[in-house]
């Protein structure tokens, strides 16, 4: 695949030995080494690591230019050191949000990848302001977090921007199918692997890695202190800033267990001396990275009967489980591992198969091929040379892609004052859109030379359950309620294009996101600009849709009165028939004038003309405005 701009970004301090930092720098390298130009986005615990990154970001040198390619790490701003690393992800200072902000708004990028994207966190601020295709790795199964979400509806909208949505276990697939339905592709972390010797005549070396809850470690400990003195063993306890619970230091576990913190060494370097690795979290916090990176150290784990846990040592074939928190177990289980030679032997023979598929190359592979899936999805952005050089000494015209008339059921507005008012204000051609009805373009289509105005005529139509989407170029009327993909077969059968309107104001009847990657492949063009859209980031997400993949924007005024028509067009050249048109429109300029109070205006007089005058009055203020359309013709 050709070179991509991708950024990782992660939520946790990247001084911080966090299994999730561990992947994104182990695959961001992976990804940099096949050629791709890498950004890797963190907070920090220095401040001077913050101030060269921003210094960077503000002089546009991003990238580099090493040999061989690395990955850049810029860290985004400051959180203050913790005593270990937290399972939970960190709050979200202003300035990493602003930082972030102002670095996807200046470089263009392919691929925006968040790791874990939990709001409020480095991940949720840069998938709320990439411009670039999505994607999402669910790490955790993630349950303290899930259960913590008061913000559900907040989650769910940025979630709502994901392009491809990974997750590195069954397990948290599952728990996140169940709180965030959507589509989640298993993608398993990787993990080093080395060989290594074991010494079968000295002691079992035991090791634990503080990275899971601290309820856990204490699990361990207890569970040490009741093995039978006579078994040949010794324990490492990994503690970033050498904290433990007191129990560690007594008489009974003084002369076995060994403490180190990361100034000693690294997490990878204590699982590389052990025989055991234990994880023992209780649900709160898991580590499931941890235990495939003890398997792919060599070592057997023994670990709580968790989801992820237990499908790192395949259900037992590659290490023994035990019920979380329940110390006796895991102390019997131990002993029975320590004693046991030949089990060692087996266990570590399925740990063969394991590490077998837990090279970073394999990440690499998997994870590329689901930026080539994406990429792949772009519209090719270029069209027909032959029908643009025909389009290309032609006049500028301007045209206004979404009004209605009253044969649309909210509308009070004649064809012919409509066909009036375009003419009066200035508009070459219109796309005329009621509401699941194509009389009132048919009939405007037959007047439109009167007026001097080109009428596209097209339609509006509600799907059963997937929003709306307008034919543009239609000869016949589509009924509501068919399915998106039927009613976009229905346009292409009639040699129309399919132009998606609001695709993301959620205050009208929208297609999800998830339905509009469905039919990506057959949209012609989206609505990018709406003036009667209340929150501007609607919008705002439209432009955003429409570049990432490569779309075709358009505008209109979606006018249900005369009186807002034109207050969007796109300054295009004149066009003949739907090919013509989808030409011209890419290289279209967007007019508008959005303003709030105009927007209020116009939805006043929807209102009085539609809902608050009664029938025989509607009837008698058309015809005069009929007359009035008509008295200059």
């Amino acid at each position: 695949m050709p070179p991509l701009a991708i950024a990782q970004v992660t939520p946790y301090p990247w001084e911080d030995a966090h299994e999730v930092n561990t992947h994104v720098g182990a695959l961001a390298a992976e990804l940099a080494r096949r050629g791709h130009r890498v950004l890797i986005l963190a907070p920090s615990h220095s401040p001077e690591l913050v101030r060269e990154s921003r210094r960077r970001i503000r002089s546009g040198d991003l990238f580099g230019n090493s040999s061989p390619p690395t990955p850049t790490v810029l860290a985004v701003g400051e959180l203050l050191p913790t005593l270990s690393p937290r399972r939970a992800i960190p709050s979200l200072p202003v300035d990493i949000a602003r930082t972030i902000e102002e670095l996807l708004d200046t470089v263009e990028l392919d691929i925006v990848h968040v790791h874990e994207p939990w709001a409020p966190s480095a991940s949720s601020a840069a998938l709320r302001h990439s411009r670039a295709l999505n994607v999402a790795t669910f790490h955790m199964p993630a349950e303290r977090v899930l259960s913590t979400q008061v913000a559900r509806r907040f989650v769910e909208l940025f979630f709502g921007r994901l392009d491809a949505r990974l997750a590195s276990f069954h397990a948290t697939a599952e728990l996140l199918q169940r709180s965030f339905p959507a589509r989640y592709e298993v993608v398993r972390p990787g993990a080093t692997v080395v060989d290594r010797e074991t010494d079968p005549a000295g002691p079992v070396r035991i090791a634990f890695c503080a990275l899971e809850e601290r309820a856990a470690l204490r699990v361990f400990l207890r569970a040490l202190r009741r093995l039978p003195e006579d078994l040949d063993w010794r324990a490492t306890v990994y503690a970033p800033g050498g904290v433990v619970p007191a129990s560690a230091t007594r008489a009974r576990l003084r002369e076995r267990v060994h403490i180190v913190s990361e100034q000693d060494a690294t997490v990878d370097e204590v699982l590389a001396g052990a025989d055991l690795v234990v994880a023992a979290s209780t649900g709160i916090a898991p580590a499931p990275g941890l235990v495939l990176r003890a398997l792919g150290a060599g070592a057997v784990p023994v670990v709580s009967r968790l989801g992820a846990y237990e499908e790192a040592v395949c259900d037992g074939d590659a290490g023994l489980v035990f019920e979380p928190g329940d110390v006796d177990v895991l102390s019997a289980q131990l002993e029975r591992v320590i004693r046991d030679g030949a089990l060692r032997e087996r266990l570590g023979r399925g740990g063969d198969a394991v590490r077998a598929d837990l090279a970073w190359t394999r990440l690499a592979d998997d994870v590329e091929a689901v930026y080539a899936r994406l990429v792949d999805r772009r519209h090719g952005g270029r069209g027909d040379d032959a029908v643009a050089s025909r389009l290309s000494g032609r006049p500028l015209i301007d045209v206004d892609l979404h009004m209605h008339t009253d044969h649309s059921h909210d509308c009070a507005t004649p064809v012919e004052a409509l066909l009036a008012a375009a003419r009066d204000r200035g508009l070459g051609a219109i796309a005329v859109t009621d509401h699941n009805e194509i009389s009132g373009a048919l009939d405007a289509a037959s007047k439109a030379a009167g007026y001097g105005v080109k009428v596209i005529v097209a339609e509006e139509i509600k799907t059963a359950e997937q929003g709306e989407v307008i034919g543009l170029f239609l000869t016949e009327k589509i009924a509501r309620g068919l399915t998106l993909q039927e009613t976009i077969a229905e346009i292409r059968r009639q040699g129309g294009l399919v132009y998606v309107p609001h695709p993301f104001d959620r205050l009208h009847s929208v297609p999800d996101y998830e339905h509009l990657l469905d039919v990506l492949d057959d949209l012609d063009a989206i609505e990018i600009f709406n003036p009667r859209i209340a929150l501007p980031a609607f919008n705002e997400e439209a432009v955003r849709f429409a570049a990432k993949y490569r779309i075709v924007g358009g505008a209109g005024s979606d006018s249900h009165v005369a009186q807002g028509l034109g207050s969007v067009r796109i300054r295009m050249r004149d066009f003949d028939g739907p090919e013509e048109f989808l030409e011209s429109l890419r290289e279209a300029d967007i007019v508008a004038r959005p303003s709030a109070l105009y927007y209020a205006g116009v939805q006043a007089l929807k209102f009085l003309q539609t809902k608050a005058t009664p029938p025989t009055a509607r009837r008698a203020s058309r015809e005069r405005r009929v007359r009035k359309a008509t008295r200059n013709l």
